[in-house]
């Protein structure tokens, strides 16, 4: 899922999006999660404030570079 209307490089960004953690996520370091992006699912290493479980539903909240961002449950809980 991603947000409609979004011009330019932001379609590429997975920011916004729904995925889910593949990988648990812990709390000192990164775990997984498949977000889809351009068409398709790709996997992102990911960082949480909190620990997340696998399976988790989670939302995507920032872009830290290529193949890694910060996420938070969905619905932020």
């Amino acid at each position: 899922m991603t947000f409609m209307g979004v011009p330019g490089d932001a379609d590429q960004s997975p920011v916004g999006t729904i995925g889910r953690v593949t990988v648990s996520i812990p709390a000192d370091g990164p775990g997984e999660v498949l977000v889809p992006v351009r068409g398709g699912s790709e996997a992102f290493a990911a960082w949480a404030d909190q620990p997340i479980a696998r399976h988790t539903l989670v939302m995507v909240v920032e872009h830290t570079s290529a193949r890694s961002v910060v996420v938070v449950p969905f619905p932020e809980s």
